[in-house]
């Protein structure tokens, strides 16, 4: 029987709750070497609901496995046409202020990096440099078959003219930018083959069930190594592609500070925890600091 991927964390322990001090965060991002661990969390601001908070997307939806993407042509089919859909609200989000004010602690030299577990390049809009995209991104595609790698906006392209009129109304997007559809909405579909060889196509994400790349796990355990504290916004951390950097730093001796509403996998890592909406936290901590946001 094929094991399902990890999609909740329910505390099995008394955590201390969430507070709304600021200083520990202002104090080690004054400090500087801060390493960036962003989540879902900061991008609601922009549009895109998160996992796991209140109204989270897990609470009726269930993403996409890599097992259940490989194995079922049916499956895919659906897939692409939620994300096909979804790509058309997802592709129109815009950074919000907690993005701006990770790009600005970035351009003061405040951080050592950031990772991102988001597939939705907001970071990158609002001008970090170097994030690494835990996860992937929404704006490639990938050949399963050949490795050939495809800009998103020439699938959709592609997608526009082999589904004329495909027009659904979807009932939510996702984090994932997947769209809520019914089986009857999908209806007929139509998948694009791989242009160069024909193999089937899946955005270069990593889904539910799959592992990240080893190497960009190294490269991500270094820049914990380089760092010294590690700060983490918008992330229930409830899966072990993001907790296990937590861990490390923790073990490491290095603060974890976590910013997000609700308790998280990582609290017990953590020296606080700030359950505050993130882009007023953070561009109250650049106020504290003299770092300009921008608008």
């Amino acid at each position: 029987m094929r094991m399902r991927p990890t999609l909740t964390w329910i505390p099995t322990e008394d955590l201390p709750p969430g507070t709304t001090d600021l200083e520990p965060v202002a104090d080690a991002l004054g400090t500087g070497g801060v390493l960036v661990l962003s989540g879902a969390g900061i991008s609601t601001e922009s549009g895109i609901p998160d996992y796991r908070g209140e109204g989270g997307s897990l609470s009726r939806h269930t993403p996409m496995t890599y097992q259940d993407f490989i194995a079922d042509s049916q499956a895919r089919r659906r897939y692409w046409a939620r994300s096909h859909l979804g790509w058309r609200t997802f592709g129109r989000a815009r950074p919000n202020a907690g993005h701006r004010a990770v790009a600005a602690f970035g351009r003061h030299g405040r951080l050592s990096g950031v990772i991102t577990q988001n597939v939705d390049s907001l970071h990158q809009a609002a001008g970090s440099e170097g994030v690494v995209e835990l996860h992937g991104s929404l704006d490639r595609v990938v050949c399963l078959s050949c490795g050939a790698f495809t800009p998103r906006r020439e699938l959709a392209r592609r997608l526009e003219e082999a589904n004329v009129g495909f027009r659904p109304v979807a009932a939510a997007i996702n984090p994932d930018g997947d769209a809520d559809l019914t089986d009857e909405q999908v209806g007929d579909f139509r998948v694009v083959p791989c242009t160069v060889c024909g193999g089937i196509l899946k955005p270069d994400v990593v889904f539910f069930g799959e592992s990240v790349p080893p190497p960009r796990v190294e490269h991500c355990r270094e820049l914990v190594r380089e760092a010294t504290s590690l700060l983490v916004l918008g992330s229930s951390l409830t899966v072990m592609s993001g907790l296990r950097f937590a861990r490390q730093a923790a073990q490491a001796g290095k603060p974890v500070l976590i910013v997000n509403h609700d308790p998280t996998r990582g609290d017990r890592h953590a020296v606080t925890r700030i359950a505050l909406p993130l882009g007023a936290a953070l561009t109250a901590v650049a106020g504290q600091l003299g770092i300009p946001v921008d608008d």
